[in-house]
């Protein structure tokens, strides 16, 4: 069965924390929409499980965090990949809207 999911409305931002909208919940994968204003941090962190990630960048500018204060620039159409269990963050520089895909889900 196919389903359309609209990105739009989940356009929704929050001076005090980042905003977190689950996309898709199935065995096979998870997407979850998180959008961090201008100046917000999603903590670099890792699962202690077997399975990848992807964060790709919706809208805005900022940076992917990981292991050992490392920073990559990020904007509108990146996408870091990486193994779930590997470091990982999200600085945002402007208001950042980013996709995060994690396969299998946990």
């Amino acid at each position: 069965m196919m389903e359309k999911k609209s990105l739009a409305e989940t356009r929704v931002f929050d001076s005090r924390s980042m905003k977190k909208v689950l996309m898709h919940d199935s065995p096979w994968f998870r997407i979850l929409n998180f959008n961090l204003s201008a100046g917000q941090v999603f903590p670099v962190h890792s699962h202690d499980t077997e399975g990848q990630l992807s964060i790709q960048v919706l809208e805005g500018t900022g940076e992917f965090l990981g292991k050992d204060d490392q920073a990559i620039p990020a904007q509108a159409g990146d996408l870091l990949l990486c193994d779930i269990n590997e470091p990982h963050g999200v600085r945002a520089h402007t208001d950042l809207r980013i996709l995060v895909t994690i396969a299998p889900p946990f």
